[in-house]
């Protein structure tokens, strides 16, 4: 699973003109499913959204969602997949069919609740409109894939 995070002072997301979802301080998730993912990267993906460290406290970046009481808004998008290299159509082969993707979206969107996060969503396979106001700004791009590789050694 591929998530983009945005820290956000609010965002919201509509469906033909109506506000189906709200929030002021937090993030914005926008994720996407591959075929191959599972319940596990869901797991994953969720744990990593609610615990990463980039709210500010003091000048740096030492509070997660859950430590300064903010919300989500997690989107679903499935073309933070795409893949560009080859032409100038973007092929979105690697996504998991609406089934799987569904079901794995709302796997992470109760996890994060599990964990004491407040969550919006938009609404799954419509066509949304999101307004955010983005703070900092920050976005940081997750992907599960990533735990399976070797950590990177830093020179000390």
């Amino acid at each position: 699973m591929r998530a983009v995070l945005q820290r956000v002072t609010r965002a919201e997301v509509s469906v033909n003109g109506d506000s189906i979802g709200a929030i002021a301080n937090g993030l914005l998730v926008f994720a996407a499913v591959s075929k191959d993912d599972d319940l596990d990267d869901a797991a994953y993906l969720a744990r990593k959204i609610a615990h990463i460290r980039i709210f500010e406290c003091k000048g740096l970046m030492t509070d997660s969602v859950i430590n300064t009481d903010g919300a989500i808004l997690l989107i679903s998008q499935f073309t933070l997949l795409a893949d560009t290299r080859k032409g100038r159509r973007p092929s979105f082969a690697s996504a998991a069919n609406p089934e799987k993707a569904e079901c794995l979206i709302e796997e992470v969107r109760d996890h994060l609740e599990s964990s004491g996060v407040k969550v919006e969503t938009g609404q799954f396979g419509a066509h949304m409109r999101v307004d955010s106001l983005n703070d900092g700004p920050v976005t940081i791009i997750l992907d599960s894939a990533d735990r399976k590789l070797p950590r990177r050694r830093t020179e000390t």
